[in-house]
């Protein structure tokens, strides 16, 4: 199902994380490549940019469109360590990505698999390719470890 570049590519996703949770964030990362190359890279900096949108997805798309002088990044594939929001997902069909490859389910919010399915909806014109669990469990822990953190220190 995967490949060895797959993994490649989560890991660095999983090292943006790491570097978002090093800031503060909520520990999500992501990579957009095109023709086996990054061509975007993003982490989570909503506190940092006080920006709700400022989401990782949406940051590797955003350099990844400035990258390739278009908002249409056809031929793309996005790596992502946590299933992506609503929000991320109408900007992924928006950006005409070919393919998205996530780690780890969000049960809460996540808008592909698990609370809704934005890419199934049939009045889309646009359809993308989703492939999930490369390196879930770590992805997964990465966030986990995370909020439990967050709720010692509140206690």
């Amino acid at each position: 199902m995967f490949d060895s570049n797959d993994e490649i590519w989560m890991r660095s996703a999983i090292a943006l994380a790491k570097e978002a949770e090093s800031k503060g964030e909520v520990p999500v990362g992501a990579i957009l490549v095109y023709e086996n190359r990054i061509v975007g890279v993003g982490r989570n900096q909503c506190i940092e940019l006080r920006d709700p949108t400022a989401h990782a997805e949406i940051q590797a798309l955003r350099s990844g469109a400035e990258f390739m002088g278009n908002y249409r990044l056809t031929g793309t594939k996005l790596y992502v360590t946590i299933e992506p929001c609503t929000m991320c997902a109408g900007a992924l069909i928006h950006s005409r990505i070919e393919a998205l490859i996530f780690g780890a389910r969000e049960p809460r919010s996540g808008a592909i698999r698990s609370s809704i399915n934005v890419l199934e909806n049939t009045g889309l014109n646009h359809r993308i390719t989703v492939s999930e669990g490369i390196l879930a469990m770590e992805s997964s822990e990465l966030l986990s470890s995370f909020f439990k953190k967050k709720r010692n220190r509140r206690c």
